[in-house]
């Protein structure tokens, strides 16, 4: 629990500082489900503020608890992709926002820890070792399902290419 006044004041300030940052790493790690990153977000700050007392990095921990809750979510519910996206009516958008869209798609069809690690990596713009303690995993396993789930979405997204070329210029090894 919490516990003092204090403790209640750390973790009030922490999720008022830190909760748009994580509403959106939720809405990415769902696939671009608003409710379910809002529920995502609620309970894994329920959870956090159970252990808030022996908590020693908040951010790394509510991460770490919001993938591990997205991971059972994902196995309770076993939906598997169909091979053909439904077919949708013509948008008069911008070519932004169609990319938004397929990108969500195509993030959709991604395995849970391959999406996990693309938003931790890329979107959320950490280390390669920060994402292999979150997921509890060798940077050697991030690095080839960073691999395969990028392969993924260039297969499912061709017209991520380009926006994949920019990111590599910009992303390169270890940081």
């Amino acid at each position: 629990m919490i516990g003092d006044c204090a403790g209640r004041r750390a973790f009030d300030e922490f999720v008022a500082a830190r909760s748009p940052a994580f509403i959106r790493l939720a809405y990415l790690l769902t696939a671009g489900d608003q409710h379910a990153a809002e529920d995502l977000l609620q309970t894994s700050l329920a959870n956090t503020a159970l252990k808030w007392h022996k908590i020693e990095d908040p951010e790394a921990y509510l991460r770490q608890v919001m993938y591990r809750q997205q991971i059972s979510w994902w196995r309770r519910r076993r939906e598997y992709a169909v091979a053909e996206l439904p077919e949708r009516p013509a948008a008069d958008t911008t070519h932004d926002v169609e990319l938004k869209i397929m990108m969500q798609d195509a993030l959709g069809r991604l395995t849970s820890k391959q999406r996990a690690v693309l938003v931790l990596r890329y979107f959320e713009d950490l280390s390669e070792s920060t994402v292999a303690a979150t997921l509890g995993c060798s940077i050697g396993t991030v690095r080839s399902t960073a691999h395969r789930a990028l392969a993924r979405l260039l297969r499912l997204c061709p017209e991520l290419h380009d926006l994949y070329a920019r990111s590599t210029a910009t992303h390169g090894k270890e940081r």
